[in-house]
């Protein structure tokens, strides 16, 4: 099992990168691999997969900006019997 999370300030052109390299992955069929602050995940996901794409925007009375946010997330299950078989493939 586990979980991973990486935030970073990056460009635009940085974050459509390395979007279109997952896209590329998704799409050739296999593994996806991502670099998550200097650690490697490796994921095989599977069909099919559920896509969540979600915009919001917090502002509060008397703030001069307001965040806002676009998050994907990306959804499979995977056959597993044991909590070694759920675990993520992490390399350091």
């Amino acid at each position: 099992m586990g979980e991973l999370e990486t935030e970073e300030q990056t460009t635009r052109s940085e974050v459509a990168a390395q979007l279109r390299e997952v896209a590329d992955q998704l799409d050739g069929g296999g593994d996806v691999t991502l670099e998550l602050g200097g650690t490697t995940v490796v994921m095989t996901p599977s069909a099919p997969i559920t896509f969540k794409l979600e915009g919001e925007s917090d502002w509060s009375e008397g703030d001069t900006d307001a965040k806002q946010s676009l998050e994907f997330e990306l959804v499979w299950w995977r056959e597993a019997q044991t909590a070694a078989d759920a675990a993520l493939e992490i390399r350091e």
